[in-house]
């Protein structure tokens, strides 16, 4: 039963209230009931806490009351130990004019080879402090993680930091759009928001025309696409936006079948999201300054690039773009890391894009050898105008060594597999290689990997150990393991230049 007499107040949260445990902003929550809980004495507050760690759905001793996100997100706790948050401009003050303690410099200390403590001194410590201080020439701060919540008073963030064009807000409890719109309206200059693990309110209201924002993070805010065509009215001039994380399975525009206006984005980053089928990134395909865009760990199976039968059915009629207008006119970077793309015809169709030259295609089972997929060398043979792969540059030097062992592993295998011809002729004629024939029979076994261990072991006096046999390939991170015995250099692509590294088997 409730207790009138019970210091706990219930009028501090509401429903929906976002909220952190005190002593620990880090542990975010949601308010999902406030009140009596059968049992137990006083005022409690059910919370649905973001991480899902806690101790029940939403329903104690067979009563339920709120629903949980999760079988084991939801808990009672008292109104004492719950935080509402404070506003931007104490968060301000706690990050950057708050000074180191006596206790806390004293904390600070390392251990010497005796095991004693050596104090540590930070040079320049004051100079900083005093820097940071000084609110009207700041011009980026990051209060991560400090429990904002509100604004506070009109007009008082623009009077202290007037100055200010970088803002981090990760982890904090805002939720509201409006509030939002009230910062970008109280800094005019302000460039760049991080609203990343903020869980945003669907409901979109309040929100201004943000004529200076260029670069907008809503990594992990709950956000839709659908969210995302309300909030593009208000950001005439954005230049990157983030949406990473957010569980986006679609790309839904609001009044055609492609995603219009953004005339001024350069960098869509959609990565750790859900989309499964590559024609919802086509509904993209006609943002005209679109340059990057990545689309690392989703679930892509198959890419292709859309011929002109398939951007017509796209369009349906829409007369407003402009007429030759290519799909993905001005794309130079593709990051595609961690999807399922298992085809080489994805891979191929790579080359249709027209400024198309960083790409990432690593952790995909095509481009993983240990999953039959192929090497660095073939990938960026078959890739005539790939200079960025997986990260690592692509020097002239690593082309034409890359292209030279594609076009001989291609002359070794012509008759078995016509699919890996693909661009075998022009190379050929390029570099000047010779028709060779493939190696049958007697000579045949020589070149295998199990041949080569053994050879290994005999040259190198290996009797007591089995050695496993890697090939190291410039710019690729990790050595390849080779492990078919029966796999022959040639369809490996080793040639006499190639690095064979040599290790114990565990």
């Amino acid at each position: 039963m409730q207790n009138p007499d019970s210091a706990d107040s219930p009028a501090e949260f509401r429903l929906g209230q976002r909220v952190h445990s005190l002593g620990d902003p880090r542990r975010m929550g949601t308010v999902k009931y406030v009140g009596p809980v059968q049992g137990y004495s006083g005022t409690w507050v059910g919370v649905d806490w973001d991480n899902g760690d806690a101790k029940h759905d939403g329903a104690l001793d067979g009563r339920r009351y709120f629903q949980a996100h999760a079988a084991k997100s939801g808990s009672f706790v008292r109104p004492h130990n719950l935080s509402a948050g404070i506003s931007l401009l104490q968060a301000l003050l706690l990050r950057y004019r708050s000074t180191t303690s006596k206790e806390e410099e004293e904390e600070m200390y390392v251990l010497s080879a005796s095991n004693r403590r050596v104090s540590v001194q930070l040079v320049g410590k004051e100079q900083i402090e005093d820097k940071l201080s000084r609110f009207e020439e700041l011009t980026a701060a990051s209060l991560s993680y400090l429990g904002v919540s509100s604004i506070g008073a009109p007009f008082e963030i623009c009077s202290v930091v007037p100055n200010l064009k970088e803002l981090d807000l990760t982890g904090n409890l805002l939720s509201e759009w409006k509030d939002v719109g009230t910062i970008c309206e109280q800094l005019p200059g302000l460039a760049a928001l991080n609203l990343s693990n903020n869980l945003m309110a669907h409901d979109i209201t309040g929100l201004p025309l943000l004529m200076n924002l260029r670069v907008l993070v809503l990594n992990n805010t709950g956000i839709k696409w659908k969210e995302v065509e309300i909030i593009r009215h208000s950001l005439p001039a954005i230049e990157e936006l983030h949406l990473m994380g957010n569980n986006l399975r679609a790309i839904t525009p609001a009044s055609s079948s492609i995603v219009q206006g953004f005339d001024y984005l350069r960098l869509l980053n959609l990565e750790d999201n859900c989309i499964a089928e590559w024609d919802e990134i086509l509904k993209l395909s006609q943002l005209r300054s679109l340059e990057q865009l990545h689309l690392n760990k989703n679930h892509l199976k198959h890419i292709f690039y859309p011929d002109s039968d398939a951007i017509h059915q796209l369009l349906n009629g829409i007369d407003s773009l402009e007429k030759g207008c290519k799909p993905f006119q001005n794309l130079h970077c593709l990051l595609l890391g961690g999807n399922n793309i298992e085809d080489l015809a994805s891979v191929d169709s790579l080359n249709s894009f027209p400024m198309l030259k960083d790409i990432r295609l690593s952790e995909n089972p095509v481009a993983d050898p240990g999953r039959g997929g192929i090497p660095r060398f073939v990938l960026i043979a078959r890739l005539s105008k790939v200079e960025i792969l997986n990260g690592s540059e692509v020097s002239r030097r690593e082309r034409k060594e890359s292209e030279i062992r594609y076009v001989r592993l291609v002359i070794s295998k012509m008759h078995g597999n016509p699919e890996e011809i693909t661009a075998s002729p022009q190379l050929k004629e390029f570099h000047g290689i010779e028709d060779e024939r493939p190696l049958t029979g007697a000579a045949g076994p020589q070149k295998m990997i199990g041949k080569l261990k053994n050879l290994c072991e005999s040259f190198f006096k290996l009797k007591s150990i089995k050695p496993r046999l890697f090939l190291q390939e410039e710019g690729s991170p990790l050595p390849i393991l080779l492990d078919d015995e029966m796999a022959s250099l040639m369809d490996l692509g080793i040639g006499s230049e190639s690095t064979i590294l040599i290790d114990e088997e565990s």
